[in-house]
């Protein structure tokens, strides 16, 4: 598929998806023609891309499971630099869950109340 395509069916831009290419991130063939061609693979990779990104990942963090994203497990060799950054990533994802959570409540809390309020008057 060319990268219009891609960039209809993951609601990434076309300038986006470049930048990816750029950064090393997507490899997509070439057809004779010079366009890019991309696969099923690049759609699910920048999926996975899209999806760590709006958890707050940083794109040089992804980068380093792009092995991971291009097979069905994880294919990494343990690397005590790689762990401490995916455990510094984990518990940042929990502080963002719990807060969150806490954000939630409080609303729901005003909420009910401001409800209760409603139908008392």
């Amino acid at each position: 598929m060319q990268i219009g395509e891609l960039s209809r069916r993951t609601g990434v831009s076309v300038r986006m998806l470049r930048y990816y290419e750029d950064e090393g991130l997507l490899k997509p063939a070439r057809r004779a023609s010079g366009y890019r061609d991309f696969g099923a693979e690049d759609e699910r990779i920048v999926r996975a891309i899209r999806q760590l990104s709006a958890a707050g990942l940083k794109l040089d963090f992804i980068r380093q499971f792009l092995p991971c994203l291009r097979s069905e497990g994880p294919i990494l060799h343990p690397c005590p630099d790689l762990m401490a950054a995916m455990e510094r990533q984990m518990q940042a994802l929990d502080d963002q869950i719990r807060q969150y959570g806490e954000s939630r409540a409080m609303l729901a809390g005003y909420y009910a109340e401001m409800r209760d309020h409603l139908q008392t008057t």
